[in-house]
């Protein structure tokens, strides 16, 4: 259960005094988060998930109420923030900013058939659609920058198998802020694994865990999606997935020749991203009891096998 700051009754009892949520029935622990606390409340006025904001700066929050509400107006199936009696929809609770959200319904899926890639990226490219136009703005504090800082800080200590595909991570960074200025950009979720999807059969009901979101080219979001919804058990891109996922996305927002020209390369920036910071959550959460660590080598394996991509993407303008 990946719970960093623990919650008991009466705190949130008088948590929630200040909403009109009827009273507390009851919560617990939400397994499979890594970076923030999360709890499923159940009361008497509905099913809901508190949100403590583990990581990043306070005063970004603001940025990230206003994104789900710009979504929840455009009748995106996303947990936007609920105000209380006050009006207020950002509060603390155990010195963390806290956030009420409804409870979305569905599952998460684990094995993704291709009509599941399909709904996915469809989604996303909506999101965009609406987050290119919506008037928000947010640096990531995980950027390009940060990897390669971060990747040179790994080089130090690194084996001789991942210093060669650290250089070849290089490259397609270096390639890919190269033609990043000419790459059409929005607001990105950054972070749709499997476990930030909900599911009722082949239908999507939900996207959650909106806290990595940031400014940034739309393929890169398309990467991070194929390199967890598409891959195969030698962590290659699996072809009837992935077409699903890029053919539903280029059904609403075409990709273009410069994104096709990057695509390569940016789904070998979208591994390193996430080896990088898995790695980072390894060794600061190692001996924690109650977080979910998740296994950095699986994106170095990722990486490795996108070293040759098979499948390009569709309709490229």
């Amino acid at each position: 259960m990946s719970v960093f700051t623990p919650v008991d009754r009466s705190q949130l009892e008088a948590f929630l005094a200040a909403f009109e949520l009827g009273s507390l029935i009851d919560f617990r622990g939400i397994e499979g988060g890594s970076e923030n606390s999360n709890f499923f409340v159940d009361c008497t006025g509905g099913s809901f998930v508190l949100t403590l904001v583990e990581r990043g700066p306070a005063d970004e929050l603001e940025f990230f109420v206003a994104l789900l509400e710009c979504l929840h107006q455009a009748n995106l199936p996303v947990p936007y923030a609920i105000a209380d009696r006050h009006g207020q929809t950002l509060h603390r609770l155990e010195n963390r900013p806290a956030l009420m959200q409804p409870r979305l319904t569905g599952r998460h899926v684990q094995a993704p058939e291709p009509q599941h890639c399909a709904a996915v990226g469809r989604m996303l490219a909506q999101l965009h659609q609406v987050t290119s136009t919506c008037g928000l703005e947010r640096s990531s504090d995980r950027g390009m920058q940060w990897m390669a800082d971060e990747a040179e800080r790994y080089r130090q200590g690194a084996l001789p198998m991942e210093s060669e595909l650290l250089d070849d991570a290089f490259e397609a960074l270096r390639r890919v802020r190269q033609l990043e200025p000419g790459l059409p950009r929005a607001v990105l979720h950054a972070d749709l694994f499997r476990d930030n999807v909900m599911f009722e059969g082949h239908r999507l009901t939900g996207i959650i865990d909106f806290y990595n979101a940031a400014s940034g080219p739309t393929l890169y979001d398309v990467a991070i999606c194929a390199n967890d919804w598409c891959l195969d058990a030698e962590h290659r891109l699996d072809p009837l997935r992935t077409s699903a996922l890029l053919e539903a996305y280029a059904g609403e927002r075409p990709f273009t020749a410069e994104e096709a020209a990057c695509w390569p390369a940016m789904l070998r920036v979208a591994a390193l991203r996430f080896w990088l910071s898995r790695s980072l959550a390894a060794q600061a959460h190692a001996d924690q009891p109650g977080v979910l660590v998740k296994d950095p080598m699986h994106f170095m394996q990722i990486l490795q096998a996108h070293r040759h991509v098979s499948v390009r993407l569709p309709r490229a303008a």
